[in-house]
């Protein structure tokens, strides 16, 4: 397909955040000129460009916003107009629904097409949610609007999301994963994540002590940081099991694919945290999948619509540590088993949630909204 090079404006809440590798594949994959823009407010920044506005500019605005009374976003919404006609964007691109909600103005008095991307907590946690008035302004503005799993999809047609509006696209992986060829040489588990509630890191560790009873000289690998780092790190030296359980903290995508290269299977036991804070689809599963490793999960949000239960990895229901015990162990017993099941998840990946298809169907809805 050829591919229009369109002026394609991005907008992020904040700066190339590490655990945000699928707003960098937007970024470096999508074809045009692509402006990205990020930060809130009066910080956004359009990177390796001038500042949005001179001192004097905003100094000007700031007298005209109190000489007549304008409302206190007055001069970013203004600086962010201008800036948009002066780099004369064609189309924009904004990640999180939050995010499209905090610029909403600017995104209406703009009349450019938007693509509103939802990414997990912005379409499943019910404060959020209603911070954002359900999204009613966003819904309406947007031309189109991006759900990343089918239960997101569902969430956010019960809000009011017009059904021709909505559209389904799962993130890809990075192609590097897909050239991964797993050897499953150790006896060895690992888990990549933010620490936090909706990941339940804790409940992957309790999982595996049962693991260890059997298999003393199991590993299982945990990469990542968060506000749960320290409540795991406590509960592995309560149960004296730090010669087991390693927590490596953030570690660079070339480590995470050395290790799943190595490893028997990939561990997450994702829930739905008390606040209604859900997954999308964990861009993580996807990488151990396309790498070739089962993956052993929850049934939750979009991880049931990668994971085929049976023949790409093995899934339990949310907080049921004992079944996802049984499933490690019945890789541990079977490594062939886990083999075919990486096989198959490969295939998978590859023919239905590849980056090229997610970055594809982006790329058709911002032309097409032109």
């Amino acid at each position: 397909m050829k591919h229009r090079d369109l002026n394609i404006a991005i907008f992020t809440p904040s700066r190339n955040p590490y655990s945000e590798t699928f707003i960098q594949a937007h970024k470096r994959y999508l074809k045009g000129n692509i402006f990205y823009f990020y930060a809130m407010g009066g910080n956004i920044q359009l990177e390796n460009r001038p500042p949005l506005a001179t001192f004097i500019t905003k100094a000007f605005l700031k007298f005209y916003e109190k000489l007549f009374k304008k409302g206190s976003n007055y001069v970013w919404e203004t600086v962010l107009l201008k800036a948009l006609k002066a780099y004369k964007i064609e189309a924009i691109l904004v990640e999180y629904g939050t995010h499209a909600h905090h610029l909403r103005r600017v995104l209406k008095a703009s009349g450019l097409p938007v693509v509103v991307h939802f990414h997990g907590f912005d379409a499943s946690v019910r404060p959020t949610i209603n911070g954002c008035d359900s999204y009613k302004e966003v819904f309406e503005m947007a031309n189109k609007v991006v759900a990343v799993s089918r239960v997101m999809e569902q969430s956010l047609l019960t809000l009011g999301c017009p059904r021709y509006k909505l559209v389904y696209n799962v993130y890809g992986p990075q192609p590097e994963f897909m050239e991964v060829q797993a050897t499953f040489a150790k006896k060895q588990f690992v888990a990549i994540g933010r620490f936090v509630n909706k990941k339940a890191p804790y409940y992957t560790i309790l999982a595996f002590i049962s693991v260890i009873e059997k298999y003393p000289d199991a590993m299982l690998l945990m990469a990542g940081q968060g506000e749960l780092y320290n409540t795991c790190n406590n509960l592995i030296k309560y149960y004296g099991i730090e010669q087991n359980i390693k927590l490596l903290g953030v570690i660079r995508p070339k480590d995470y694919r050395g290790l799943l290269e190595e490893s028997l299977a990939f561990v997450q036991h994702s829930v739905t945290a008390i606040n209604g804070d859900m997954e999308g689809t964990p861009l993580a599963v996807l990488e151990a999948s396309a790498a070739g490793l089962p993956v052993i999960s929850t049934r939750h949000a979009g991880i049931s619509d990668v994971v085929v239960h049976g023949e790409t990895g093995l899934l339990c229901d949310e907080h049921d540590v004992e079944t996802m015990s049984k499933h490690m162990l019945m890789l541990l017993d079977d490594v062939e088993k886990a083999k075919r099941m990486g096989e198959k998840g490969k295939k998978r990946i590859q023919e239905l949630f590849s980056l090229e298809h997610h970055i594809d169907g982006l790329q058709q809805l911002l032309e097409a909204s032109v």
